[in-house]
């Protein structure tokens, strides 16, 4: 065994202490192993100032990090799950899906706005909601079309500047990086899956390493949690039939209780007036076959309709920050 690997990630202030985590589980598990972290700077991370959804591309936030286990540079990979894309350069897998954090939306009001509840049935007629992506915009904007959606990149501390500078009233994160980071606290209200259905990942890290590098990839093994990952493959499998990203307004859902899968997928346009939503359930050991069964559902129901309108906005890309 090495004495020393290499661990690649972004560098925000969550992407670390994801990697930071890994490495304390690994160095735990194998005394002796070092576990450098070893930060690289993405295109999603270069790029702040222009909507994810008009950047293109595919990987925005893995690419470089994709490029550099590729290279050797770096031994493996952690990323959000809900950055990974479908399809993996040859070469590069999973070779774990970790267990998954808190998989739902957060909701944060400004301490400076007019809302006296804590609540998003609550926010005032127009009031200013900020977020970075189309997944969460246009299901909100389909219950409360009054509300202003209003773009919001950066790191999740970024974010919560920019939120208590009252540039907003209030602003939609992911839960799972809000508590990681111990700001749970923040929170004011955790939005249900009728209101913001998660993303495809949300909430799981995934472990990415070269196919061929046993040694790692037997390293890692311990970190994949099945019922996670059980899930995860089936939303991304209805990903992938969508041929969508993270800044495609494709979101979906998947629980597993017993040998059985519940999988909710949702396909939204832009402006939240169509909503195209349905389920299937089934075994888990059909969890992909599941995911797409689900997606041609959608697709019947008229998903592709709006898909290609986004797609001539957005083409088609995996990945982001949704």
């Amino acid at each position: 065994m090495k004495k020393k690997i290499k661990l690649g990630t972004r560098g925000s202030q969550l992407a670390l202490w994801q990697a930071n985590w890994v490495k304390s589980e690994i160095e735990k598990r194998t005394p002796g192993l070092e576990v450098e972290i070893v930060k690289i700077k993405t295109t999603g991370d270069k790029i702040l100032d222009v909507p994810l959804a008009k950047v293109g591309g595919k990987g925005l936030f893995v690419k470089e990090i994709e490029e550099a286990l590729l290279d050797k540079r770096i031994d493996l990979a952690v990323h959000s799950m809900k950055d990974v894309p479908t399809d993996f350069p040859k070469g590069l897998h999973l070779a774990a899906i970790t267990e998954r954090e808190d998989p739902r939306d957060a909701l944060i009001i400004s301490q400076k706005s007019k809302v006296k509840s804590q609540k998003f049935k609550d926010l005032h007629q127009g009031a200013i909601v900020g977020t970075s992506s189309l997944r969460r915009s246009s299901q909100i904007l389909n219950i409360r079309p009054d509300l202003k959606i209003s773009q919001l990149r950066g790191n999740l501390n970024t974010r919560l500047k920019k939120l208590d500078e009252g540039q907003f009233d209030a602003i939609i994160l992911a839960a799972a990086g809000v508590k990681r980071l111990g700001w749970a606290d923040r929170i004011t209200e955790y939005l249900p899956p009728d209101v913001s259905l998660p993303a495809i990942g949300q909430g799981a890290l995934g472990i990415e390493t070269r196919i061929d590098d046993q040694e790692i990839n037997k390293l890692v093994l311990f970190f994949d949690h099945p019922a996670t990952s059980i899930a995860v493959r089936a939303e991304r499998a209805l990903l992938k039939r969508l041929e969508g990203g993270c800044q495609v307004p494709i979101a979906a859902h998947g629980e597993v209780k017993g040998n059985n899968l519940n999988l909710i997928g949702l396909v939204a346009s832009t402006d939240g007036k169509k909503v195209i939503k349905d389920s299937v359930s089934g075994t888990t050991d059909k969890a992909e076959a599941l995911g797409i069964e689900l997606a041609e559902k959608l697709l019947k129901m008229g998903a592709w309709d709006i898909l290609k309108e986004v797609y001539n906005v957005a083409p088609p890309m995996q990945g982001g920050a949704g």
